[in-house]
């Protein structure tokens, strides 16, 4: 039975869509688990290269999540309307704009990924392994950027346990597809950490495929008809005044991870290997509220179209509330795990110790993202995206530019002043956002609903 999204209890639904949202990006970083597992089965250099892509990777698929974000969000208000033919039309266009997106970001990552990783500090047999890698992932970048969007359908609908079933199955092949790809079983040229890179795409290319079925079948898709394709300015402009600032926003996350990877890589090659495997390790840690994003994108998208402006604060509050309770526990339990936890990737004595002292600082930042996602993901509801890419502006580039090098070098911290770095900006960024949200939904200037 499909959720009622404008009548059912909200902490009721906050926990029906949030579970499945969080259980699919769970397999999702295990996913990325093994990806890591299998590079360090190879050297040190693969872990190294795997970490050293992840920024530029991510540099070139925001578009994707922008496409989903702003879509959802917009899909979610018609849907909130009672508007099914406006929300097939928004679905419609963010597809083309997929597919557009998709094709243009392949062309500038592969004129960009050499210069980049030069950038971060690679050289030599470094640099030619990370290439090896992200050559082979530019091959099937459109269905990153493809597969995010379609989802966006489903999840203004409330239905996260889709994309779920499709991330849990993209989990178990890649467990056989990575070492049979790496090491060449059944006759397959092993193609070491190329293989780890095809792998992926074939399993994007499968799971937009899976999507698009699952949603031509339903009865939003058996809905769509050619005059839902047919291009529109103004609809092509309402997702990108939606979708930009959200990819923008999604950027700024991406130069901050390339702005924290190179002032990492100025101590070492091990220290990026850890902090590589330790974010790893913290994104772990956050999946259960990962859920809470896209349970209040789509609750507060389709609240603020019906004018339901009291649920749209309830949601809020409620996925606050979930959020920063299980964070508490999940920081003792990076706490009490974390040498473990960085030994089960490497037996890198240095990586290990570097791994660990930023995951002691990271226990007592985790409770901060929470407060941050999910202000950002309900003021897109509310179609304000300007929000999360000021805040990311912030929280990305600006602060940290300022506070690892004060804290790093003028001080001489050194890396320590790196972690502790990421901490004070991160939760800087939080009790703003608390402020922010408060004050914006406060019920003189929102209204009671």
């Amino acid at each position: 039975m499909k959720p009622d999204l404008l009548n059912d209890p909200v902490p009721t639904l906050v926990r029906r869509i949030a579970v499945p949202a969080s259980v699919g990006f769970f397999f999702n970083t295990m996913y990325n688990f093994v990806d890591t597992w299998c590079a360090g089965l190879l050297s040190t250099d693969a872990l190294a290269a795997l970490s050293l892509s992840f920024p530029v990777f991510f540099m070139l698929v925001v578009a994707g999540n922008g496409l989903g974000q702003g879509g959802t969000a917009l899909i979610a208000n018609a849907l909130g309307r009672g508007d099914k033919e406006e929300a097939r039309s928004i679905f419609a266009h963010a597809v083309m704009l997929a597919g557009g997106a998709g094709v243009v970001l392949t062309v500038v990552g592969i004129f960009s990924a050499e210069w980049l990783f030069v950038q971060l500090g690679a050289a030599g047999s470094y640099l030619t392994t990370a290439l090896s890698y992200m050559h082979v992932i530019l091959s099937g970048l459109t269905f990153f950027v493809l597969q995010m969007t379609l989802n966006s359908a489903l999840s203004a609908q409330g239905d996260t346990k889709t994309y779920r079933n499709v991330l849990v199955g993209g989990f178990f092949a890649n467990c056989l597809l990575n070492p049979w790809f790496m090491f060449g079983w059944l006759g397959f040229p092993a193609m070491g950490i190329s293989g780890i890179a095809l792998a992926t795409v074939l399993i994007q290319v499968a799971g937009s495929f899976l999507l698009w079925t699952y949603i031509k079948r339903s009865e939003f898709g058996s809905g769509l008809g050619a005059t839902h394709w047919q291009p529109r300015k103004a609809v092509f402009w309402r997702i990108a005044t939606q979708a930009v600032p959200a990819s923008l926003n999604m950027l700024t996350v991406a130069v901050g991870i390339f702005v924290i990877t190179w002032f990492v890589s100025q101590f070492s090659k091990e220290a990026v290997a850890a902090y590589g495997i330790a974010t790893r390790i913290e994104q772990v840690v956050l999946l259960p509220t990962i859920g809470l994003n896209f349970a209040t994108l789509s609750l507060v998208g389709q609240n603020f179209g019906a004018g339901r402006r009291d649920r749209v604060r309830e949601v809020w509050l409620v996925a606050l509330k979930y959020g920063v309770g299980m964070m508490v526990l999940g920081g003792i339990l990076v706490w009490l795990v974390r040498d473990y936890a960085m030994g089960w990737f490497t037996e890198d004595q240095a990586v290990i110790r570097h791994g660990a002292d930023y995951l002691g600082i990271a226990a007592v930042t985790l409770c901060a993202y929470p407060i941050l996602f999910v202000t950002v993901f309900m003021l897109q509801g509310l179609k304000q995206p300007a929000f999360g890419l000021w805040m990311g502006l912030y929280r990305q580039f600006l602060a940290p530019m300022l506070v690892f090098q004060a804290l790093a070098f003028l001080f001489g911290w050194g890396i320590w002043g790196i972690w502790w770095g990421i901490a004070l900006v991160t939760w800087s960024g939080a009790l703003f956002a608390l402020w922010w949200g408060w004050r914006k939904l406060d019920p003189v200037r929102f209204g009671p609903g």
